[in-house]
């Protein structure tokens, strides 16, 4: 299978991605003539420079001939027009850039209705990759980074999707970003993009709400349930633009897999940054075979409980699952001054951690709670339907290299069905299971009849 890895040490942005892929390969013409297909006033400018000693392509958006504004000469400009009375900014320089080039923080409509406004709505911008001459799969998944931008930012502002009015994601730079972005990753004639862990930087940033943490409201939003991390650089390093293409794009984030190399690329920020190449990373080449066992790092929770009431540990258990553990179990111990106890030992995500780790302390009576991160190995799964004379039961099915190595009726449908048939819980397994290996048996005929 040929994958892609896109290394984000230095976070990323749209140039940064478009950059990554001409690069890699991408042909710059194809982002010439997607930009040609757009009509609305913009023109690529591509060039080598150098980061830090790592020489990398970088792109930039010319809008009726000029690059974007830095966001804080932006904001300030802004700020100044309307402290003086002088209104709106009419600039078409509408994108500001920060590091990256392009910074993408939404300006709602709740706080800009004006009638001459440069903004656009999302249904504007759905029209416009509608209209212009791109493949299907290219369409489709530019107008699901437009729509992942929107959500965040509805969200963030409370006010419906369809009243955002993207004055910086929606600008002509943007637009070319993240539609170029979804046009390259097609021609890139890759199985699987897979994205690294995102350093998302530090510091504060400033915005059309004010000044803000990094990273931005919107770039939180929309990287929930994705691995970042803060490498301590006092930049934002991630876009709300950078961060939607890599949510949208990327089947899955983890560390570098195993594959043979091939090609490697580079797309340039645009800030210098003494001592550390500002630059996002692509390489492209063959995946190993897969055996279908899959590694993922989770979360271990662990407290000792010498004082609680068995029945509050049931009801702490079932809390537990409900909340997102991955599973939770109690082993029998023997604590201090001889008295017997409970392990209680929950596994879950990392994003889960916090969370879970508050139900233990009000819900228990432990003074402390043991967090350690492990790795875990899990075989390929998937489920199956059967059905029995008392109605459908689930079959969660294990496999290793092809081969099933595992199966189980789920406990729940048939916990269901006994009760409502008033017939043994172990009745309704066994059926279940029968049924499932006639079902396999009858697969592996018709596949015998086949080669025959």
């Amino acid at each position: 299978m040929r994958i892609a890895y896109l290394d984000c040490f230095s976070g990323i942005s749209g140039d940064m991605f478009l950059g990554a892929l001409i690069d890699s390969g991408v042909s710059a013409k194809l982002f010439e003539d997607v930009v040609a297909a757009l009509d609305i006033g913009a023109r690529l400018e591509v060039s080598r420079v150098n980061r830090s000693g790592i020489t990398a392509t970088k792109v930039d958006v010319l809008v009726h001939g000029e690059k974007e504004l830095p966001r804080e000469v932006f904001w300030e400009q802004k700020r100044v027009k309307q402290r003086d009375g002088h209104g709106h900014d009419h600039s078409h320089k509408q994108g500001q850039h920060h590091e990256h080039n392009h910074d993408h923080h939404h300006e709602s409509s709740a706080e800009t209705v004006q009638p001459h406004t440069h903004g656009r709505g999302l249904t504007e911008i759905k029209k416009i990759i509608a209209s212009a001459r791109l493949t299907e799969r290219t369409r489709t998944n530019a107008t699901s980074i437009f729509e992942a931008l929107g959500r965040a930012e509805s969200k963030i502002h409370n006010i419906d999707i369809e009243s955002i009015h993207f004055h910086e994601v929606g600008a002509v730079d943007a637009m070319v970003d993240v539609i170029c972005a979804a046009a390259g990753i097609e021609a890139l004639g890759i199985d699987e993009l897979v994205c690294s862990p995102v350093n998302v930087g530090g510091g504060t940033v400033s915005c059309a709400h004010g000044t803000f943490p990094v990273p931005a409201p919107a770039t939180v939003e929309i990287l929930k349930g994705a691995p970042v991390y803060s490498s301590g650089l006092e930049f934002e390093l991630v876009t709300p633009t950078g961060a939607a293409i890599v949510k949208t794009l990327a089947t899955r984030f983890s560390p570098f897999p195993k594959m043979k190399i091939e090609r490697v690329g580079y797309g340039a920020g645009t800030r210098d940054i003494a001592g550390h190449a500002n630059v996002a990373r692509m390489t492209i080449g063959e995946a190993e075979a897969s055996s279908n066992i899959s590694e993922e790092t989770i979360t271990i929770l662990e407290a000792n409980l010498d004082d609680l009431n068995p029945q509050v540990f049931g009801y702490v258990m079932d809390r537990l699952l409900e909340q997102g553990a991955l599973d939770a179990f109690g082993v029998p111990v023997q604590m201090k001054k001889n008295r017997p106890g409970t392990l209680l030992t929950v596994l879950c995500n990392a994003a889960d951690a916090e969370r879970l780790t508050r139900l233990i302390f009000s819900e228990t009576t432990t003074l402390g709670v043991r967090r350690r991160e492990e790795q875990r190995h899990c075989l390929s799964r998937s489920w199956e339907t059967v059905h029995t004379v008392w109605g459908d039961v689930r079959i969660k099915v294990a496999s290793m290299n092809g081969s099933i190595t595992n199966y189980a009726p789920e406990y729940e449908d048939c916990r269901r069905i006994a009760a409502e048939r008033q017939i043994p819980l172990k009745t309704v397994m066994q059926a279940s299971i029968q049924q499932y290996l006639c079902g396999q048996e009858t697969l592996h005929q018709g596949h015998g009849d086949t080669e025959s």
